[in-house]
């Protein structure tokens, strides 16, 4: 399958035979090629390979660094610590291991790597775990950076491996990519000044008054992205953040499924319209209902003035 425009293939086969750029080694972080996927890299690809290995180490577990493939049709080999010496991994080694081959498997400028099952072998990492924490990493690494590689590939010696990644990584990553369709984040801001709060004027639609607010990038908070979007479309820097609420009905936003996080905020200085604005003005409290507002903005800011009235606007859960 492919995710922008890098080929994810499970493959069954002995990846140290694999024409590929880099191929990676679950490694221990000592870097000593004993058994194994290692093990093999060193008897088809020559001792020179865990010879500049051991130059490279010992590294942290997590971590990878790359040396050269000896004999093997492969250019680099990126070894990977997925253990210390003492054998054990766990879910944190793997997920840290896999997301740091790529980032090496990046800066060695590669179109094409080779995955094994990370902590799968004398590891004794179940191999469905493995596969889908390889897959979030991979989609991960994919959706967040622009990536040099065009071809990741799963290669699986056995069987039972083949077959439990085979079905595992493409269901996962067809699901997350293609299936999941979850709601956009959303905030807004009731930003207080004197005895009123400031309101804009939509320049795009759905057209008419509301708060300040919009979308939350990814990676990004919500307090970040609040005060982003409070500073975009008023000028103005907010503080003292505090939480009203969360709004989640599927039909507040008549363009998609948003889900909507409400803070009040203080600010001082001159508000001034941004791009996504037409206008804006501070309405004192009083004189706020008597507005129409944009989305589901008139019941946030009933629920505002409830609030500040010192009644409780919300009903607790059932």
């Amino acid at each position: 399958m492919k995710i922008n425009d890098t080929e994810i293939k499970v493959t069954k086969g002995d990846i140290t035979e694999l024409k590929v750029d880099a191929i990676v080694n679950a490694a221990n972080n000592k870097l000593v090629m004993g058994g194994g996927v290692a093990g093999a890299i060193k008897k088809k690809g020559g001792k020179d390979i865990e010879e500049e290995a051991l130059e490279k180490g010992p590294i942290e577990v997590g971590q990878a660094v790359a040396t050269r493939a000896g004999k093997l049709p492969a250019r680099y080999v990126i070894h990977a610590a997925t253990m210390a010496m003492d054998f054990k991994t766990d879910e944190a080694k793997i997920r840290f291991s896999c997301r740091n081959a790529l980032k090496v498997a990046e800066g060695l400028r590669v179109a094409s790597v080779a995955f094994p099952a990370l902590g799968c072998g004398v590891g004794g990492f179940p191999l469905l775990a493995s596969a889908k924490i390889m897959a979030q990493e991979v989609f991960k690494h994919i959706r967040e950076n622009k990536t040099c590689l065009k071809e990741i590939i799963f290669c699986l010696y056995d069987q039972e491996a083949y077959v439990s990644f085979e079905v595992n990584v493409f269901r996962y990553l067809d699901y997350i990519a293609n299936q999941l369709k979850t709601p956009f984040v959303t905030v807004d801001a009731i930003i207080e000044m004197g005895d009123g709060i400031v309101i804009i004027e939509r320049k795009n639609p759905p057209f008419g008054w509301a708060l300040p607010g919009g979308f939350v990038d990814y990676g990004e908070s919500l307090e970040d992205a609040v005060t982003r979007e409070a500073k975009e479309e008023t000028g103005l820097s907010i503080h003292g953040l505090v939480q009203l609420h969360t709004y989640s009905d599927p039909l507040r936003d008549p363009r998609f499924h948003t889900i909507g996080t409400v803070f009040i905020a203080r600010s001082c200085g001159m508000p001034e319209a941004g791009d996504d604005a037409a206008r804006l003005k501070v309405v004192p409290l009083a004189e706020l209902k008597k507005l129409q507002f944009a989305f589901d903005h008139k019941k946030i800011i009933e629920d505002y003035l409830q609030f500040k009235e010192g009644k409780p606007p919300f009903q607790p859960l059932a």
